[in-house]
C-alpha cells in the first residue's frame, strides 16, 4: 500500500514522497486516462503521465451521493483526480488535477509546472494558472500572480522570466495581479471562479 505526501512549501513545491507499508505489499496496477490498461516500463507508466487511482477496502461511497460514488468508484478503482507519473524507484509524483489540465494546440499543459515557474520569480508570492477559452488554440493559460508587498513585476517580467523556464507554449499569454487569491476556508484555490472571471 502506498501512502502519499504532498509538501506545498514555496522552497520545495513538488516534494512528494511515498512510503511502502511495512506491513504488506501490495501490488501496483497502473492505468491511463480512458479506462485502458497500460503496462510499467521500469516503473514509469509506459504512456507518461496516468491517472492517480487506488483500490481500498477502506472507503468505497460517498455519503448519500450514488451518483458521485459510480462517478468515483467506477470499474472498482478510487478516481482521485490527480494525473502523475511512476519513477523507476516506485516513487509517485503528482503533476496536477485533471480537470487543471490546460489542452492548447492539442498539448497538455500542466497548471502546476506553469505555476512553479511563475512562483521562482523574487516578486511573487501566490499564483494560480488556468485554462481560458482561446478560438485558435482551444484554450490558453492565464496567471493570476500575487507580488509581495512592495515588490514589483509587470507582465513582461513575468513572461520573460517563465520563457527562460518552460518551453514556448506552456508561458501565460494572459496575467493579470489581483491583490490575492480566492480560496476556500480550508485554503483551496478556487479555479472556477478564476477561470469565469474576466
Amino acid at each position: 500500500m502506498y501512502v502519499l505526501i504532498v509538501s506545498t512549501l514555496r522552497d520545495n513545491l513538488s516534494a512528494i514522497s511515498a512510503f511502502r507499508s511495512p506491513r504488506a505489499t501490495y501490488p501496483i496496477t497502473s492505468r491511463s486516462r480512458g479506462d485502458k490498461t497500460t503496462a510499467f516500463t521500469a516503473g514509469v507508466f509506459a504512456e507518461g503521465i496516468g491517472d492517480a487511482n487506488a483500490r481500498s477496502f477502506a472507503s468505497t461511497a460517498y455519503y448519500r451521493d450514488e451518483a458521485a460514488t459510480a462517478e468515483a468508484f467506477a470499474g472498482g478503482w478510487f478516481h482521485s483526480g490527480d494525473l502523475g507519473v511512476m519513477h523507476a524507484d516506485g516513487y509517485i509524483q503528482l503533476k496536477d488535477r485533471a480537470k487543471d489540465i490546460i489542452i492548447s494546440g492539442g498539448e497538455n499543459i500542466s497548471t502546476v509546472e506553469v505555476e512553479q515557474a511563475i512562483m521562482s520569480h523574487p516578486a511573487v508570492i501566490d499564483v494560480a494558472v488556468v485554462g481560458v477559452p482561446d478560438e485558435k488554440w482551444g484554450e490558453r493559460t492565464k496567471a493570476f500572480v500575487v507580488l509581495g508587498k512592495g515588490l514589483q513585476a509587470s507582465a513582461e517580467d513575468i513572461v520573460d522570466h517563465t520563457r527562460t523556464l518552460l518551453a514556448g507554449y506552456k508561458v501565460p499569454r494572459d496575467i493579470v495581479f489581483p491583490l490575492d487569491l480566492p480560496r476556500t476556508p480550508t485554503g483551496k484555490v478556487l479555479k472556477f471562479e478564476l477561470r469565469a472571471s474576466k
